[in-house]
């Protein structure tokens, strides 16, 4: 930006996308460990998956190391010091909220709005990284995809071709989009409110009782019948399973995880019990269809095609052996219907 607002500045040289410097821009895996050592935080109060929640930054498609987010580990390590203990809220620093606002004021064209909605749905995207900046051109797809990338709200998964493909580095960053998705949503749809007394109660039928139906009743009735036109172009299975993380993230009763590896595919959705509430009764695995009103017919073809993938996922070795786990197979119809099949 500044190479295109003064002159001289053009002589600039660039060095942040470098092999070399990769590391530069974060912490290693040896690196967390040294800081652990050096500050006195007990190895054995670490009950959460660090890589999970901090790792995954790439600067350069042939670097060697992914990368921790500094910020996130020093607030972490930080709190622990304080504290002497892991607390809920100790795990994801407050000041990423303020992500929602960066984002926001990015999101500035109804392509740029599709544009991210994408990235959350697909979970990455392929795209050039922008090395200079034109303030003519900053609302071009590529630019806003690289503005995000240099806000560090996604980073490089792999080399594609003579581009990159990009994705959101950690489940930290994750909560962040949903976040957005959600108040953009209820935004859109002035009639969507959130009762988070009712919210809660839903959620914790699901932990403490094994109830799914009232929460998804209450996403069901609250948010999805309300969506405004805007909202229902996005409307699909992908977005319906956003939708419902951006709520479910909103109780922080579960780690709520999309594409959770299993070693025979990936769930929608899976909900692990946070380690800091051992008291929660049951972990979930839920799969998502979504059939148009007038594809109500086909129900039966999706419920046994969600129970064959249900079936794959909970035998495999990620999930097996998990006394308290729960499935259940949502199959919504339009934006009105739906239909639970549990086990």
């Amino acid at each position: 930006m500044l190479d295109d607002l003064t002159s001289g500045f053009n002589t600039s040289v660039n060095l942040s996308l470098e092999k070399q410097y990769n590391e530069m821009m974060g912490f290693t895996q040896e690196e967390v460990e040294w800081l652990m050592a050096e500050t006195g935080v007990d190895p054995a109060l670490i009950t959460v998956d660090m890589s999970l929640y901090y790792n995954g930054y790439l600067f350069h498609a042939e670097g060697e190391n992914r990368l921790y987010n500094p910020s996130m580990m020093l607030y972490f390590f930080g709190r622990i010091l304080r504290d002497g203990k892991i607390t809920l809220a100790s795990i994801i620093d407050p000041n990423l909220k303020t992500d929602y606002g960066r984002l926001k004021r990015l999101v500035q064209t109804e392509k740029s709005r599709d544009t991210l909605i994408q990235i959350v749905k697909e979970g990455s995207i392929v795209s050039r990284i922008i090395e200079k900046f034109s303030m003519d051109m900053m609302f071009n797809d590529d630019y806003f995809i690289s503005l995000l990338f240099y806000m560090g709200l996604i980073t490089i998964k792999e080399p594609y071709l003579a581009r990159v493909r990009l994705g959101i580095p950690n489940y930290s960053i994750e909560t962040v989009y949903w976040e957005y998705i959600r108040r953009l949503t209820e935004e859109s749809s002035p009639q969507m409110t959130v009762d988070t007394h009712l919210l809660n109660e839903a959620i914790e039928a699901m932990a403490l009782e094994g109830d799914v139906h009232r929460y998804i009743d209450y996403v069901s009735q609250n948010a999805f019948s309300r969506l405004s036109d805007k909202d229902l172009k996005h409307f699909d299975e992908k977005y319906i399973k956003v939708m419902l993380l951006s709520y479910l993230f909103m109780s922080e009763i579960y780690v709520a995880m999309s594409e959770y590896e299993t070693g025979m595919g990936y769930t929608d959705v899976f909900l692990q019990r946070h380690p800091q509430l051992p008291q929660v009764k049951y972990e979930w695995v839920l799969e998502f269809k979504y059939l148009k009103t007038d594809e109500e017919h086909h129900l039966p073809k999706a419920q046994k095609e969600a129970a064959d993938q249900l079936q794959r996922y909970i035998t495999a070795y990620r999930l097996q052996g998990r006394p308290d786990l729960k499935t259940a197979i949502v199959v919504f119809i339009g934006k009105n219907k739906y239909v639970i099949t549990e086990s």
